[in-house]
């Protein structure tokens, strides 16, 4: 039985470049340190005292929490850069939302939920385009606003924004740190769908099996066929 299994390999698919993988977690790691940092600039962790805790000493120091705050800013600001300018440049905007991305969405959770037939799926379900969609616009928001929050500290710029236009950059900027956590809950809720949790180890190899492909992104399947990606053994023709 053991020799059976013996040079048999897993057929998988490249499903996000090493520059994707490298974008993904600048964002998401940059993304997390906004979030702490943000609330350590109130006085919660002092309240709480998490900075009692060993290794968070530095939460309730506002100094340390603003200098690191700013720091993750200029990391997601880069990545966030990067991103629209790569992908632009490589024309990806398979993760752009399309029309009936609402309804297919729908059909997509009611399928997994009732354990039915699920719409055919292109290269990302279209709740994925959705959530891509509804995370970059509140990480936008908070670049735009945090960038105006900055600029009134600066001396130069001190008279320049009205007491009334930072006010309402800031409660923009709160409502976007929700809207992102919200995001971020959902993004990772979807998880507890036993049918979304193949594609997890691609974000960190970058390779997702290519049965699953077939099976669950049956139209982004077609396409790598047509484009001799993968052969009608479904196997790679070259490598990924």
């Amino acid at each position: 039985m053991a020799g059976k299994n013996v040079g048999q390999k897993k057929s998988s698919i490249l499903r996000h470049t090493l520059t994707v993988r490298m974008i993904h977690w600048m964002v998401t790691i940059s993304t997390f340190i906004l979030i702490f940092t943000g609330f350590g600039q109130m006085p919660i962790y002092k309240r709480y005292l998490l900075d009692q805790v060993p290794g968070f000493a530095w939460s309730s120091n506002y100094e340390v929490t603003v200098f690191v705050h700013y720091s993750a800013a200029i990391v997601l600001v880069f990545a966030a850069v990067f991103h629209l300018i790569y992908h632009g440049m490589c024309r990806h905007f398979n993760l752009l939302p399309r029309r009936g991305d609402l309804r297919e969405s729908y059909l997509l959770v009611k399928a997994m939920l009732t354990k039915g037939k699920e719409p055919p799926c292109h290269k990302y379900l279209p709740e994925q385009r959705l959530a891509y969609f509804f995370v970059a616009g509140s990480l936008g928001m908070i670049i735009i606003t945090g960038i105006f929050k900055v600029l009134k500290n600066l001396p130069s710029m001190a008279n320049i924004f009205s007491n009334e236009f930072i006010y309402w950059m800031t409660l923009f900027h709160n409502i976007a740190t929700v809207m992102v956590v919200f995001g971020i809950i959902a993004h990772l809720g979807a998880f507890l769908f036993k049918e979304n949790r193949a594609l997890l180890p691609s974000i960190f190899t970058g390779r997702a099996d290519l049965e699953y492909i077939k099976h669950r992104h049956s139209l982004w399947y077609d396409e790598l066929y047509s484009q001799n990606i993968i052969c009608s053994d479904r196997q790679s023709c070259r490598e990924n």
